[in-house]
């Protein structure tokens, strides 16, 4: 918010209430304009009708004080003015009323420049008033008479500064307390605005948390089911082919798709265990039965599926967490997959684990000339996941066609410090070339 918010209006019951309090003070300056008529006060008091007509113009309009506040403030001041140039009996309510049309004015005003041009100009016209009155005062002798005028320090020295310090109490206190219910329902403003924000942005969170939820469900779902129906589908196919003439080999590939139907029925019970867990760590639990420790197996089951596979670890190995650990697992076992349903049967898949110096780095490339790796596909769902996982880990993904043919992933995540080393560091052939054969990062690699 700015220094120009308005302060919204109150309701119809504040001004029910504004009504009532504007009547309940003009009646009481009746009650007291009759007992300071009592008393005597003034030796030629205002005629009745005036006295009714200026004390109703000072208290009356007080019942909008909240929609219009700057009129309001006016014709109190006015009012206040012509009672007592004329001389209605009346100093207490009258002196009530015109501070909180002053206060009112601070409080309620709707361009707090107008505001204070108008408090500012009441004010120097009161302060003005009051100075002509205390020097025609003290210019004639018949004025207090009883009031010596003798002396710097004289008793009517004395009464000019305490009408003069009355005054600077009277309206300094309208002013301050005026701006500072003004500065309060600003404030308060202010913290509901918040409060709604935050609600809006917890709500977000919400909706986003959901939404991430469900991502990353879609991204297991997909690597449990993609990887292990494609191994089905490959011995299925191999059963049929040799169910006539190789009766043995065939229950081999039945077998085959037993077992990964059982491993994929036991993936998808984890995951859902994992889902109704609510503990914290539910997650990190579910996703350490996975690692770099289960690599060889998973080019066991490939190699079973028909598919030559073939693992090579550089560097010493080491202790990784487990959530890089599993991460990398998966972006293998995406990356073998999709060479089982796109590279061709003779296809070779070839995986290499690189431990560095700050970072472990998982490359799987394979001899295949399948349609989609031809093409240098990098788009589809398999890919967008291995960017999500390993983005989500701070790590980097390079996937795209090789230039003699197939098609190359290649995963790096940070271990420790910050940053990646040269790649060239830890190659088999001493850093001339990548082990696929081609030097660099040409143009037609794809930065996922």
């Amino acid at each position: 918010m700015t220094s120009e918010w308005v302060r919204p209006r109150p309701g119809s019951r504040s001004y029910r209430r504004d009504a009532l309090a504007a009547l309940a003070i003009a009646l009481g300056a009746g009650v007291t304009a009759l007992l300071y008529s009592r008393m005597g006060l003034y030796p030629d008091p205002a005629e009745p009708w005036l006295t009714v007509v200026g004390l109703a113009a000072m208290t009356l309009p007080l019942a909008l004080r909240r929609r219009f506040p700057e009129a309001v403030a006016i014709v109190a001041a006015a009012a206040f003015y012509v009672c007592q140039q004329f001389s209605v009996p009346e100093f207490l309510v009258s002196n009530i009323a015109l501070f909180v049309a002053v206060y009112s004015l601070g409080a309620w005003g709707k361009s707090r420049r107008r505001a204070t041009i108008l408090r500012l100009s009441i004010i120097a016209a009161m302060f003005a008033w009051v100075t002509v009155n205390l020097i025609v005062t003290v210019s004639d002798p018949e004025l207090l008479p009883e009031v010596s005028r003798s002396g710097v320090f004289s008793q009517f020295a004395v009464f000019a500064i305490i009408n003069v310090l009355t005054n600077i109490l009277y309206f300094g206190g309208a002013y301050f307390f005026g701006d500072s219910a003004w500065a309060a329902a600003r404030d308060r403003a202010e913290l509901q605005s918040r409060t709604i924000e935050l609600e809006t942005q917890r709500e977000l969170g919400a909706e986003q948390a959901v939404a991430l939820d469900r991502m990353l469900i879609a991204r297991e779902l997909h690597d449990v089911v993609a990887h292990h129906v494609s191994v089905m589908g490959v011995q299925a196919g191999a059963a049929r082919r040799i169910l006539t003439t190789d009766p043995e080999q065939a229950l081999g590939s039945l077998a085959t798709i037993e077992q990964s139907a059982r491993e994929a029925v036991d993936e998808l019970h984890r995951l859902l265990t994992t889902l109704r867990d609510t503990t914290p760590d539910a997650a990190s639990r579910s996703s350490s039965t996975l690692g770099l420790a289960q690599l060889p197996a998973l080019l066991t089951d490939m190699t079973d599926a028909g598919m030559h596979a073939n693992l090579t670890v550089v560097g010493a190995e080491r202790h990784v967490t487990s959530l890089a650990g599993f991460t990398l697992y998966r972006v293998a076992q995406e990356a073998l997959t999709n060479v089982r349903k796109h590279a061709g049967d003779r296809a070779i898949a070839e995986v290499r684990l690189r431990y560095l110096d700050n970072a472990i780095e998982l490359e799987v490339s394979n001899t295949g000339v399948g349609r989609a790796i031809a093409r240098g596909a990098t788009g589809g769902l398999g890919l967008i996941g291995m960017r999500e996982r390993v983005l989500a880990v701070g790590g980097t993904v390079e996937a795209g066609a090789r230039p003699h043919g197939g098609f190359l992933v290649r995963a790096a995540i940070p271990d420790r410090g910050t940053g990646f080393p040269d790649r060239t560091a830890a190659l088999p052939d001493g850093g001339a070339t990548h082990p696929d054969g081609k030097a660099g990062h040409p143009d037609r690699w794809t930065s996922l």
